[in-house]
């Protein structure tokens, strides 16, 4: 509590007089701290009671999980004034943007059990949370993260890229938070893909464009905000920068892709509509994402603009169905994504690993793209690569799979993993930073020496743990 409260008011200069507390409500501890050594008024420290229905579910008790490590907490909130509207924590119009919190105190004592109890931790700590971009708000003497100086900067090039005279349109604010969430995903290592944190990125660019097209934006708009992006949190993050090129590409060939039927889609959309009777049929869902490429989040977004529901459930059983029949089309396992058809006239690849991290003379003999085998790769776009031969070492279930770059006369292509197909088959899934790549070329591939030395002595001592605990 010291902490927060000598860098809000003493390193920042946040007005003492603007600060409001919350603490649980049988927080005596907390309370009288606040209150007598540091000084806080008792009419701005809000009890909050248990009021989400059942004890310890309350605003101020926070958890990890239904079990697991939790306790109480204390907020802090910058109160904006009069002229905003809204009430302090706990009031009936606390949901207003006056009263903002831009601080959580957790203070981590007891351990929450599958029965509901609770028994003290033998180690109790502190956890601790702040609200940059509020606090920026804070700073900058406006009420909305949309009003810093770093989200405007990426309005305005929203706007100037979608033909808006002016920052304001809702469509906006989704494009400059979508271009930092796709962008740094991609820095780590994530890839527009059908499946897990792949998929994620897929929507949550596919919801992007499709504001976009909403505002009349021209196909490759969204790849464009990139440098602005690098503009303002470049020289924070370095990471950023280096792989501006790898980033644009990525944003670029997804665009790309999904502008070949967002149209399209857009109108089979509002002919569905037009013989909705309030809700849009989960078959009709799934036509939309499996022919369109619409992931259903992004068409409950429209529908939901039209005072339309969405028929989750019959999505849900559709696509089951569908991966039933996906199932049923692979005449071995694995899991990881590649069919009967794709395998055909395909060799084993030779592991290399153990002796050598660096491989010339490799040979590409697949190149997958989501389902479809593909003769080559431009760049930016994603696949999973599969050589005759490779010093890559791939998950099957244990350590984790080798990164690294695959090197061709004309491409680069970046391992960012590499997987076990079909129980035979080392896949390198990655992106083609640079140039092309074509079936049957040769590549170099390098293993990330550091890498793999850190990933062998983690496996190490994972299994070194183990038996200690078994012991």
């Amino acid at each position: 509590i010291n902490f927060a409260w000598e860098l809000l008011t003493g390193v920042y200069g946040l007005p003492a007089e603007k600060l409001w507390i919350t603490v649980y409500h049988t927080d005596d501890e907390a309370f009288d701290h606040w209150h007598q050594v540091i000084g806080v008024p008792a009419e701005r420290i809000i009890r909050i009671g248990d009021n989400k229905g059942a004890p310890y579910a309350s605003d101020n008790f926070w958890q990890m999980a239904d079990t697991g490590p939790c306790g109480p907490c204390s907020e802090i909130f910058f109160d904006h004034g009069e002229h905003i509207a809204g009430g302090p924590p706990g009031s009936p119009d606390e949901d207003g943007d006056r009263y903002i919190e831009i601080w959580n105190l957790v203070f981590m004592q007891f351990e929450r059990h599958a029965d509901g109890r609770l028994t003290p931790l033998p180690k109790p700590c502190v956890d601790t949370g702040m609200g940059l971009e509020r606090l920026s708000a804070v700073l900058q003497h406006v009420h909305s993260n949309y009003e810093i100086d770093s989200f405007v900067h990426l309005l305005k090039a929203a706007a100037a890229l979608t033909g808006q005279d002016g920052i304001d349109h809702p469509s906006l604010r989704v494009i400059a938070d979508h271009i930092r969430a796709c962008s740094f995903m991609i820095v780590d290592g994530v890839l527009p893909g059908n499946e897990g944190r792949g998929y994620v990125l897929r929507r949550i660019m596919r919801r992007a464009l499709r504001h976009g097209h909403k505002l009349g934006a021209q196909t490759g708009f969204f790849h464009q905000m990139v440098q602005p992006l690098i503009d303002v949190m470049g020289e924070a993050y370095p990471e950023l920068v280096a792989r501006q090129a790898m980033v644009t590409q990525a944003l670029a060939a997804e665009e790309e892709r999904f502008a070949e039927t967002l149209d399209a889609g857009m109108k089979v959309f509002e002919e569905i509509a037009a013989r909705s009777q309030g809700s849009i049929a989960g078959a009709d869902v799934f036509k939309l994402y499996d022919t369109y490429g619409f992931p259903a989040d992004l068409t409950a977004d429209v529908a939901r603009e039209r005072g339309l529901a969405v028929d989750s459930e019959g999505f849900e059983v559709a696509m089951e169905a569908a991966r039933e029949k996906s199932r049923l089309a692979s005449q071995f396992g694995g899991g990881f994504g590649i069919t009967a058809e794709q395998s055909q006239g395909l060799a084993p690849t030779r592991f290399l690993g153990y002796h050598s991290l660096q491989e010339a003379g490799c040979r590409v003999q697949r190149i997958l793209v989501g389902n479809e085998a593909r003769g080559a790769l431009n760049a930016g776009e994603e696949a999973v690569i599969v050589l005759d031969q490779t010093p890559f070492y791939a998950e099957s279930g244990g350590q984790v799979g080798d990164t690294g770059w695959l090197l061709g006369e004309q491409g680069r292509f970046r391992v960012l993993d590499t997987v076990k197909l079909a129980g035979v088959y080392h896949g390198h899934r990655g992106v083609l930073e640079e140039g092309r790549l074509a079936l049957d070329e040769p590549v170099q591939a390098d293993v990330d020496a550091a890498r793999r030395q850190a990933t062998i002595l983690n496996h190490s001592a994972t299994h070194l743990l183990h038996a200690a605990l078994r012991e």
